[in-house]
């Protein structure tokens, strides 16, 4: 359920910016228009409000990224669908998104060894100690999503990539090979932006606003299991969990 701002965004003293007014209009078009419709030419729309184009240009561009707008060169400006919302929970990136309708899929980036690291203590290892480095790109419907960062000691996990080629659930191939239970995890949110190589492998541009999210997740002894960066499009996904007293 997405609710708007109090009072639409407009401040106490009543004076917003002339584009903040055509980004407003602009919504009720494309509440109209509908998921998928084309967005009417700039020089219209300009012409429509009364505006200039470099103003009407500042209230899509805005509403690209928030998402509710998808350019495509050559082609012209879309309504967005929806962004996809995703439960804060221990599960399979694959699962959650096949309950909301979407065809997961992931394209693998980069296998490596690498010295733990910082991540030593975070993963009980010394700073020497070797953890597998799985970089993948997460995929909605063959669109990119995220940039996943995946890192397990090699110790614990001998042989990890026998017979797994990265693409499917890294959570259920940990399960069946390892007889793991994710029991807990720790997880922090925070606002970024991509760099540029991650822009490029989002196929989206650095000033995108992204959310990053860094978890540990352990077993039921409390022994961490992973340590996990991903990185996703600000403008696709957003998260929900269910909070109690």
């Amino acid at each position: 359920m997405t609710v708007e701002a109090v009072r639409g965004g407009v401040p106490e003293h009543g004076r917003v910016p002339k584009y903040y007014v055509v980004k407003s209009q602009l919504l009720n078009l494309l509440a109209e228009l509908g998921e998928g419709a084309l967005l009417p030419a700039e020089r219209d729309l300009a012409a429509a409000y009364g505006v200039a184009r470099s103003t009407l240009r500042q209230a899509i561009s805005e509403l690209t990224m928030e998402g509710r707008l998808r350019a495509y060169r050559g082609r012209g400006t879309f309504v967005a669908p929806p962004k996809l919302v995703q439960p804060l929970a221990l599960r399979s990136y694959t699962e959650a998104l096949r309950e909301m309708g979407r065809n997961p899929s992931r394209r693998v980036v980069t296998v490596e060894t690498v010295p733990a690291a910082a991540l030593g203590p975070e993963l009980g290892l010394s700073p020497t100690d070797e953890v597998l480095h799985l970089e993948r790109v997460l995929l909605a419907d063959d669109e990119p999503l995220g940039l996943e960062s995946t890192y397990l000691p090699v110790a614990r996990f001998p042989g990890l990539m026998d017979g797994y080629d990265g693409t499917g659930s890294l959570y259920q191939h940990m399960m069946d090979r390892y007889a793991l239970t994710y029991a807990s995890a720790v997880e922090r949110i925070e606002t970024v932006l991509a760099s540029p190589r991650e822009a490029m492998l989002l196929d989206t541009n650095p000033a995108q606003p992204m959310l990053l999210m860094q978890r540990v997740s352990s077993d039921a002894s409390g022994r961490p299991i992973e340590r996990v960066r991903s990185l996703y499009r600000g403008d696709r996904i957003g998260f929900e969990t269910h909070l109690r007293a």
